[in-house]
């Protein structure tokens, strides 16, 4: 599975992805994520990608062009069987779980992150499938969230997960699962300092282990 993130720093993106779960499944060519400067589709000496909004008011817009070009480029303009191409968006669909094993069944996902005071509002028209929110707060810009989502649909895809049965007792789990609080965990040592481990997980007695854990999601 291919995610394409179109960005202003695409280092942020590079230092991330090449690391841990998503840089072991990188090099292991179960996904591929492509961070995109968007500068590079700018015409001007400047590079600029941004400029003042029609109308008046605080901060800089982030033009269409610079934007339709990379997609474009990308062939991820809205519309493509198969792909979706999401613009970042505190005013988007909150993501969740369920969203993320929906887009497993994607052969791409390309995002868009949205810097400054926002971005023209023809890209959300006219050029992305749709605009989704990683929660009720604002950021700097689209990076995180672009991240956030590709880390939570890469780790679904068979293969990206050393344990499969990581992934199977996950929190959120499958599409019937309710969502529930994950239960506590604990490592050695069984004691340290005046806190000791639950007498109930040293048992070796699975089936009370089992039932302890349901009871404490």
């Amino acid at each position: 599975m291919k995610f394409n993130i179109i960005t202003i720093f695409p280092e942020i993106i590079s230092s991330y992805a090449d690391e841990s779960i998503l840089g072991r499944a990188q090099k292991n060519k179960l996904i591929k994520i492509n961070a995109v400067n968007l500068r590079d589709f700018t015409k001007d000496k400047h590079k600029q990608i941004d400029d003042t909004p029609y109308g008046g008011g605080a901060g800089m817009v982030m033009k269409p062009e610079p934007i339709y070009k990379a997609l474009k480029s990308l062939k991820a303009l809205k519309g493509k069987k198969n792909k979706k191409t999401i613009l970042l968006s505190p005013r988007g669909q909150q993501f969740d779980q369920r969203m993320a094993e929906n887009f497993t069944e994607l052969d791409e996902i390309t995002f868009v992150c949205g810097r400054y005071e926002g971005v023209d509002q023809r890209v959300s028209d006219y050029m992305v499938d749709e605009e989704i929110s990683i929660g009720p707060y604002v950021l700097a810009g689209g990076e995180l969230g672009a991240l956030i989502i590709t880390e939570a649909v890469a780790r679904l895809i068979p293969k990206v997960l050393g344990n499969s049965e990581s992934l199977k007792e996950e929190t959120h789990g499958s599409k019937e699962a309710k969502m529930e609080v994950e239960y506590p965990q604990y490592t050695k040592p069984e004691k340290f300092m005046k806190w000791k481990v639950p007498d109930i997980l040293l048992s070796g007695h699975h089936k009370k282990i089992e039932e302890w854990r349901k009871a404490h999601n």
